[in-house]
C-alpha cells in the first residue's frame, strides 16, 4: 500500500517536473523568438498588447476608441501621455515617462487591427480633419479662463466677463475617418524641443496664438516662460497701443511661440513719414518680417481675412500696390485672393531650402453676425451648443479660395471653417468684463477656452503626421 501511493507521488512529481520543464522552454523560446506567439490564440494576445498601448495614451480620456498607427509606432516612441491636467512641471520625470513608454511600445507591436468593436482608422497621413463632428467631453477645455492671464488678453477671457454659461467649453473635434491625436501641453513642448512656431496673420491669428499659449503652459502661471519680443524686433513703439507681435520662449525646452500681426499678409509699407500718410499693400510681396526670420521658423501658420474690406481700406489708408507701383484694379475680393496665392507660393518656393520648415495656411474663421453686422446690429445671442448641427461633412473646404491657394503646393491647408460654422455660441457675443458703451456685439472674435483651442489640436495632429517636426 505504501508503495502505491509512493509510486503515485512519484508519478505527480514527474507530471509536475515536466510541466515545468515545457513551460520553462516555451516562455525561453517566447524570448528567443517573438513568432512563436502564434501558437496562443490572436484574441489573447490582442487582449495582453491592447492593455500596454492604453498605458500610452491619455490617462484622464474618457474615450474607449482610441486609434493606434502601427505605422507610426516607432516615431512616437517618445509621444509622452497627455498632461493637460498636471499641476507641475518635472523636465526629468518627463523624460523617464518617456523611456518608459518608449520600451513599452517596442514590445507591443500590434498591427492596424480592430482592438474592440469600435473601427480604428489610423491613415493620419491622408485623414481630412475639417470633416467630424463636435463631441461633448467633460475632459474639456484645457486651461482655465480665469486663470490663463499671463497670456490670454482680458478682452477675451469669457470666464471674467459677466457671462454665466460655459457649455460651449466642454466639446472637443472628432473627425470622420481617423482619430486625432490628444494633445498635452508637455508632449507638444518637448516635440518642438528647440524650434519656434510662427503665427502670421489677424487678430483671429492672435486669438490661436493666445490659446496655444494656454494649452502648451497648461493655464498657469510659468516663470520658466520668458519674452524674448525684443530678438523679433517686436516691442511697443512710442505713441502704439501694442506692440506688432509677441514672442515667448520655453526655456526648459528652448521652444519659441510668437504671433506676428499681418492682417491682409503682404507687405506693407507708408508712402511718406506722415503718421495719417497713405500706406502701400504690396499684393505681391510677403511681409517684411516673414522674409526677414523665416530662416529662425520651424512651423508657419499664416491666415488672412476679414480685413479685406473698403471699410478697413480706408480706415488703414492701404493703397493696393502691385509690382511696385498703384494697382489700377481695385476690387477688394479679387486682390484678397491674388494675394493669398502670391504668398502660398512664395512660402512654397522656399520650403526646398528649408526642409525642416512646416507651412500651414489656415482657412477663414466664420463669422456669426445675424439680423444685421457688426455696425448695423447684428448679434449672437445663442448660448445653446450646436443648435445649428454637429456634424460638418459637406464635401469640399468651407474656404474655397483657401483650399485653391495651396492646391499644388507643399503648403498644408488648416481647414477649420465648415467645424467652426457650427459654433456660433462660443463667440464673445454681448459680453464684457467692463462696461462699455458700444451695444454692438462681437460675433468675430471667440471665446477663449473655446474654438481655436480646436484649431490647434487639429495642427498639432497634422504636425505629427507629417512626423518629427
Amino acid at each position: 500500500m505504501k508503495g502505491s501511493v509512493l509510486g503515485l507521488k512519484v508519478t505527480k512529481l514527474s507530471f509536475v517536473l515536466i510541466t515545468l520543464v515545457c513551460t520553462s522552454f516555451l516562455l525561453w523560446g517566447w524570448d528567443k523568438a517573438p513568432s512563436l506567439g502564434s501558437i496562443f490564440p490572436q484574441s489573447q494576445y490582442l487582449k495582453v498588447s491592447s492593455d500596454i498601448f492604453t498605458g500610452s495614451l491619455d490617462k484622464n480620456s474618457s474615450s474607449n476608441s482610441k486609434q493606434v498607427d502601427a505605422n507610426n509606432l516607432s516615431d512616437s516612441a517618445n509621444n509622452e501621455t497627455s498632461d493637460k491636467h498636471e499641476e507641475g512641471y518635472n523636465e526629468k520625470s518627463n523624460e523617464e515617462d518617456g523611456k518608459l513608454l518608449e520600451d513599452k511600445v517596442l514590445i507591443s507591436f500590434v498591427p492596424a487591427v480592430s482592438l474592440n468593436e469600435s473601427s480604428y482608422r489610423v491613415d493620419k497621413k491622408n485623414c481630412d480633419y475639417s470633416k467630424g463632428k463636435w463631441i461633448a467631453d467633460d475632459n474639456r477645455p484645457f486651461y482655465s479662463g480665469g486663470r490663463c492671464l499671463q497670456w490670454l488678453s482680458e478682452m477675451w477671457a469669457c470666464r471674467l466677463m459677466d457671462r454665466t454659461d460655459f457649455s460651449y467649453e466642454k466639446f472637443r473635434w472628432q473627425p470622420k475617418d481617423c482619430e486625432i491625436e490628444e494633445f498635452g501641453g508637455k508632449k507638444f513642448l518637448r516635440r518642438m524641443r528647440n524650434k519656434t512656431l510662427a503665427f502670421i496673420g489677424d487678430s483671429l491669428g492672435r486669438q490661436q496664438f493666445q490659446s496655444l499659449m494656454c494649452m502648451a503652459s497648461g493655464g498657469r502661471e510659468r516663470l520658466d516662460v520668458i519674452d524674448v519680443g525684443r530678438e523679433y524686433g517686436l516691442v511697443r513703439a512710442r505713441g502704439a497701443k501694442r506692440p506688432d507681435g509677441w514672442a515667448y520662449r520655453f526655456t526648459r525646452t528652448n521652444t519659441t511661440i510668437l504671433f506676428y500681426w499681418s492682417a491682409c499678409l503682404c507687405d506693407l509699407q507708408p508712402l511718406s513719414s506722415n503718421r495719417n500718410s497713405e500706406i502701400a499693400m504690396h499684393l505681391d510681396r510677403p511681409p517684411a518680417f516673414l522674409r526677414h526670420f523665416l530662416d529662425r521658423f520651424n512651423v508657419v501658420v499664416l491666415n488672412t481675412g476679414h480685413h479685406w474690406n473698403r471699410g478697413k481700406f480706408d480706415g488703414n489708408h492701404w493703397v493696393m500696390h502691385v509690382g511696385g507701383v498703384p494697382n489700377p484694379n481695385k476690387n477688394v475680393v479679387e486682390a484678397k485672393n491674388f494675394t493669398i496665392h502670391q504668398i502660398v507660393n512664395w512660402m512654397d518656393s522656399k520650403l526646398p531650402t528649408h526642409p525642416k520648415l512646416r507651412a500651414f495656411y489656415r482657412s477663414l474663421s466664420p463669422r456669426h453676425f445675424f439680423n444685421g453686422d457688426w455696425n448695423t446690429g447684428g448679434t449672437c445671442d445663442n448660448i445653446n451648443p450646436l443648435s445649428k448641427g454637429k456634424e460638418a461633412v459637406k464635401e469640399g473646404s468651407g474656404d474655397q479660395m483657401a483650399a485653391m491657394a495651396v492646391k499644388g503646393t507643399n503648403v498644408k491647408l488648416l481647414d477649420i471653417t465648415s467645424l467652426s460654422e457650427l459654433r456660433d455660441e462660443a463667440h464673445i457675443s454681448r459680453y464684457t468684463v467692463k462696461p462699455r458703451e458700444s451695444t454692438g456685439q462681437d460675433c468675430l472674435h471667440w471665446c477663449l477656452p473655446g474654438i481655436p483651442d480646436a484649431w490647434n489640436e487639429i495642427l498639432f495632429a497634422q504636425l505629427s503626421a507629417l512626423g518629427r517636426f
